[in-house]
């Protein structure tokens, strides 16, 4: 007889079949929800975005929400080869560094981990 057992969002967030993907800072691999998805703009911009949703359509490049891997990607210029010549980091730096907003005032910190696809509720 075969007998499944149900596991919990939790217990299936945190076993290890979670899709892995390489931060393009550090060149480590980590499961997916600890890392941010970023995208180009398009349309002839050279802008990178972060794509909060995971969502977004076009080629996606990954980064450990941390400033030390940011800075290694900004110095390994790891956003040019890995999104198609986009180098606008602009975006990707107000989401990282902690104490400011779009309008360059300080703020609290946005959380870092986003919940994986389906488990919005």
């Amino acid at each position: 007889m075969n007998v499944r057992k149900m596991l919990t969002v939790a217990e299936v967030l945190h076993s290890e079949n979670q899709p892995q993907r390489t931060c393009i800072g550090c060149r480590t691999k980590g499961p997916r929800s600890e890392l941010l998805r970023l995208v180009a703009e398009g349309s002839g911009s050279t802008a990178v975005l972060v794509d909060e949703r995971r969502r977004m359509a076009g080629r996606g490049a990954w980064l450990h929400p941390s400033e030390s891997c940011l800075a290694l990607a900004v110095k390994r210029r790891a956003f040019g080869r890995a999104l198609n010549g986009a180098t606008g980091t602009a975006d990707v730096e107000r989401r990282i560094k902690p104490g400011t907003n779009a309008a360059g005032a300080t703020a609290a910190a946005a959380p870092t981990v986003q919940p994986e696809s389906g488990s919005e509720i």
